[in-house]
């Protein structure tokens, strides 16, 4: 996530060159056709591409809504983790008696939250941070889960025969909650704790498990494929239908102009072309970044961040002194 003023300018001209260069070329070959080669049949009537362009900005705008919404879902569910990891961290560090149990709750409560961050930074097929733009962007930051290892991270919190017992399953972080439950209903039966604890304890399990299931539901289920495709087929025959319906407005501006320009008025249609059909792909782009909240772009949820932070406040609660190091931004860039 981006925590600047906001990006610059050469670095979103970087980000979309590749579009800017197609573009280029859609204007271009439309003017050398209808100028050098004679081509006047070549045009569309203004209309048709005015009404093609109100109907593309609709839909562009709904997708881009719809991809910003997703990306907020996903901030508000993990700004909910965040307060219910310190509420399990309190309740742990004041229910209990044994401070080995203590930290062997909140321990594999880090797992829990490691093993959830690396489950949503795995690809799917609709993600886009590997395409050449995003990834080309990825050198002004890193994110932590493709630098470390699982099982590496993993063994900082549980021990070796707890992540073997959960090396086979799907889920690892539904296994980890599975645990905890186990080892409270264990101190309820040994009456570690109260009943009343112990309750509140498992609707706490309750709460993860929820936030769990909306996290998993943003990653799963991308953005309607149907009004994704029907989003980048209406930008792309605007593009390419644009220059030709403003071939005769610009022929027709050589009758106000005299001098060395006149005559040659068309060839403006190149660079105010490919800069209206930019606003529109870069729209696009921009939706397409937004829609997926977890994959790791420089656009999502700073899971990794908020993980770290979790990690630090618990273990402060618990009297450590030893404390990992906050994740700070990369170039304004939170991950």
């Amino acid at each position: 996530m981006h925590i600047g003023k906001s990006y610059r300018l050469s670095d979103f001209l970087f980000w979309t060159r590749k579009k800017m260069y197609t573009l280029v070329i859609l204007g271009t070959v439309p003017v050398v056709l209808y100028q050098l080669l004679g081509f006047k049949w070549l045009t569309v009537p203004w209309m048709v591409v005015a009404l093609l362009g109100t109907a593309t900005a609709f839909i562009v705008g709904f997708k881009n809504t719809q991809t910003y919404n997703r990306t907020r879902d996903g901030g508000a569910v993990w700004t909910g983790i965040n307060s219910s990891s310190k509420t399990w961290g309190i309740m742990c560090r004041e229910y209990f008696q044994d401070a080995g149990l203590v930290r062997e709750l909140v321990y594999r409560h880090f797992a829990w939250l490691t093993a959830l961050r690396y489950q949503l930074r795995e690809g799917r097929v609709w993600e886009v941070t590997d395409t050449q733009p995003n990834a080309e962007y990825q050198r002004y930051y890193n994110i932590p889960e493709r630098q470390a290892g699982f099982e590496g991270e993993m063994l900082k919190y549980i021990p070796e025969q707890e992540l073997a017992a959960i090396a086979g399953v799907r889920s690892k972080a539904t296994q980890l909650l599975a645990l905890q439950s186990r080892t409270i209903k264990a101190a309820h039966e040994s009456q570690a704790i109260a009943t009343a604890q112990f309750i509140e304890m498992q609707r706490t399990l309750n709460v993860f498990f929820g936030q769990q299931g909306q996290c998993e539901a943003l990653k799963e289920a991308p953005y309607p494929r149907q009004y994704s495709i029907i989003n980048t087929i209406f930008v792309r025959m605007f593009c390419v239908l644009l220059p030709f319906g403003m071939l005769q407005e610009f022929d027709k501006l050589n009758s106000s102009v005299s001098g060395w320009m006149h005559g040659h008025m068309i060839w403006l249609l190149i660079p105010f072309s490919m800069i209206i059909s930019w606003m529109y792909t870069s729209l696009e782009q921009v939706g397409e970044s937004t829609e997926n909240p977890f994959e790791g772009s420089a656009n999502d949820v700073p899971i990794s961040q908020i993980c770290r932070a979790i990690e630090i406040d618990l273990r402060e609660m618990l009297g450590e002194t030893e404390l990992p190091v906050p994740l700070e931004p990369q170039n304004e860039i939170a991950v």
